[in-house]
């Protein structure tokens, strides 16, 4: 089969810019060029009715109202926005914050400047599908707990944790309720008020928009209740001072509209890539190991482990397949994946991952090209092994 190399299928690190999304945003980066906050003439104006609109785009995605997005650069920035805002606002009467060990880093490590801090900081565990123990959960949250962050879909393993049912056990207890949906967004249904969410975090290049630019979703009452972690203007409410860069913007909420238009299809077109290519895999190599359940995950995200392999030495060998062995986040450390880890994954097998990904621009000639360069590459390092 003839496809161009290397195929990309490290989707959740980050996605290719959807033309559609450039379209929208050219205009902003020549003739639309106002700052938006410059009210007193056309060029700001014209700047700030683009970015209301994509406000209103991406709200729309997630049930919310506009004046409830606030962007940032990204999910890191809106995760330490959402999470050490809310603890710094609280710590005096409510210091206790409730997360989950397979977190995003920048969660975990906002966790940690919570822990020095002084405040208290519970990590629960997972089982071996990568799930939240929902007992485990309700017993951890007591009075002085402020806010639980639980991750919507696992950056890693592609799980899905059960939203709505956190939602309510977290009302319940009077505590707030943030989750990471930078991995969600725009590709498993949201709805901020059925799932009892009070803060989301987002991301744009996740779902075929720029990077550096993302969203924090603030339910209105408790935007007073946050302390700003940036100083500045008083931009947005003061919640995130610093002039917004149009073109950004729009770009990010061309992407939203356009991912909860096809969100449907393309999730069933995804769904279908992973299928084939892990039935593929499981049928030339029945000892492959998958990471994370089936039933309760986003299906373009694989994790697959290859038991007596050296991961990095596979990885050498791939030269033609875009894929990782780790988060993008956690790309500057060694050793085994905490997440895997976390699961229960010994350290030999969790170095011999691999994540894979499928988007909106892989093809089916992709699809069956990786399946048989992966099959191909394991089956000879064990002939030479």
């Amino acid at each position: 089969m003839s496809v161009k190399t290397p195929v990309y299928l490290d989707y959740q690190a980050t996605t290719p810019l959807d033309p559609r999304v450039l379209d929208a945003m050219l205009p902003f980066f020549k003739e639309k060029f106002g700052n938006p906050h410059s009210v007193a003439h056309r060029f700001g104006w014209e700047a700030d009715a683009a970015i209301e609109v994509a406000r209103e785009d991406i709200a729309e995605v997630i049930g919310a109202r506009a004046e409830e997005i606030i962007f940032t650069s990204g999910a890191t920035e809106s995760n330490n926005l959402i999470v050490k805002g809310v603890m710094a606002a609280h710590l005096a009467r409510k210091p206790h914050l409730v997360t989950v060990a397979t977190e995003h880093k920048c969660v975990l490590e906002c966790a940690a400047q919570i822990e020095a801090w002084g405040g208290k900081v519970t990590y629960l565990p997972v089982d071996p599908s990568g799930l939240t123990d929902l007992q485990a959960l309700d017993d951890a949250v007591t009075p002085e707990t402020a806010l639980v962050s639980v991750m919507a879909v696992n950056n890693e393993i592609g799980v899905i944790q059960p939203l709505a049912e956190i939602g309510r056990i977290v009302r319940s207890k009077d505590a707030l309720f943030h989750t990471d949906a930078a991995q969600a967004f725009g590709k498993i249904p949201l709805d901020v008020d059925a799932m009892q969410i009070d803060f989301m975090s987002l991301s744009g290049h996740k779902i075929y928009g720029p990077k550096g630019i993302g969203a924090a979703y603030i339910r209105k009452p408790l935007q007073s209740r946050l302390a700003p972690q940036m100083s500045g203007g008083g931009q947005q409410g003061g919640l995130r001072s610093g002039t917004l860069a149009p073109a950004l913007c729009v770009g990010f909420g061309a992407a939203a509209k356009l991912a909860k238009a096809e969100m449907a299809e393309e999730g069933e077109r995804i769904a279908g890539f992973a299928r084939r290519f892990l039935e593929a895999v499981l049928a030339a190599l029945p000892d492959t190991v998958v990471h994370g359940g089936l039933d309760s995950r986003y299906a373009g995200n694989l994790n697959l482990g290859f038991p007596g392999l050296d991961g990095d030495l596979l990885l050498a060998n791939l030269r033609d397949l875009a894929v990782s062995s780790s988060a993008a986040c956690a790309s500057a450390e060694t050793g085994p994946s905490y997440v895997l880890q976390a699961l229960g994954v010994d350290n030999a097998l969790a170095k011999a991952s691999l994540r894979i990904g499928f988007g909106r621009m892989t093809t089916e000639a992709e699809v069956a090209f990786a399946a048989e360069r992966l099959i191909r590459a394991v089956s000879e390092m064990r002939m030479a092994a």
